[in-house]
């Protein structure tokens, strides 16, 4: 027989839902809006899931309302956290195990979004003199993402957080100094339903930025930072993102674009950019 263990070796920062709980599913609480059709509570099952864990409508999320469903991304926590924390053993069968396994969820969850981010500012070559604290940052995280659950959940991950935040801030500095942008600075800005249609964004320091429903058709965001940027609705068609910094599929997934949006691996387009021509 084949092995089917999970992998959930350091660098696995996708997704592997065949090997998780249906976390995200149960875990996580979300509101009745725009991107979910119901509301449901922090620990509830959503009505949709299966004791298989897997979901009933799994391939008609959007179109029953629950948008924000197919842009989540876990970065691979659910799995290291059903496979790994908790050793396969799931909270049906072992109900003792839900309420610590749906606390640690969300913390592994940042911890492998920061290790996602380092790994990025690791393969930056403008980023080369911070080569050995990144390095020193993707181990120590990795090793966090390994604690057992009651040293997980007491963990001050806001504290880690700002720790990393630190050196993927001055790695972005490096990078987009290359293109000479690195002054450009709109962190925090709310660009809500901003007109930005064709703009030169090369190398702006976009972090955090409340871009929710803005115009960025045909935008240039080449080498632009992005981490923490809200793109939910915003319009990329056209937009060229080569080489953005810290942009995840998450962000992508919540905005609209279409063929021409140009991209760099290992993001890919969302399906539903091509499908719905949005």
């Amino acid at each position: 027989m084949p092995d089917r263990r999970p992998d959930v070796g350091p660098s696995v920062l996708r997704a592997d839902c065949a090997h998780c709980f249906a976390l995200c599913c149960v875990a996580l609480p979300f509101s009745a809006s725009a991107d979910f059709a119901v509301t449901k509570s922090a620990g509830e099952p959503c009505t949709h899931l299966q004791a298989d864990f897997r979901c009933r409508i799994h391939d008609g999320l959007r179109e029953r309302g629950f948008p924000g469903c197919t842009a989540y991304d876990c970065f691979g926590a659910g799995q290291k956290v059903s496979q790994v924390t908790f050793g396969g053993r799931d909270w049906r069968t072992a109900p003792r195990t839900a309420t610590p396994m749906f606390a640690a969820f969300p913390v592994v969850r940042q911890l492998h979004e920061l290790l996602w981010y380092v790994t990025e500012a690791l393969a930056r070559p403008a980023a080369e003199s911070l080569v050995v604290a990144l390095r020193e940052a993707l181990d120590e995280t990795e090793r966090l993402t390994r604690l057992p659950p009651d040293e997980l959940l007491a963990l001050d991950v806001a504290a880690h957080r700002r720790s990393v935040s630190t050196l993927l801030l001055a790695a972005s500095e490096l990078v987009r100094a290359d293109v000479g942008r690195a002054r450009a600075q709109h962190r925090g800005a709310d660009l809500m339903g901003a007109s930005l249609r064709g703009a030169d964004l090369r190398g702006a320091d976009l972090r955090g930025v409340y871009l929710i429903g803005a115009d960025l058709r045909g935008a240039d965001l080449r080498l632009a930072d992005l981490i923490g940027a809200d793109l939910r609705g915003a319009d990329l068609s056209g937009a060229d993102l080569t080489g953005s910094l810290f942009l995840t599929q998450f962000q992508l997934a919540a905005a609209k674009g279409d063929e021409r949006t140009q991209v760099g691996p290992p993001l890919t387009r969302p399906a539903h950019w091509l499908s719905s021509g949005s």
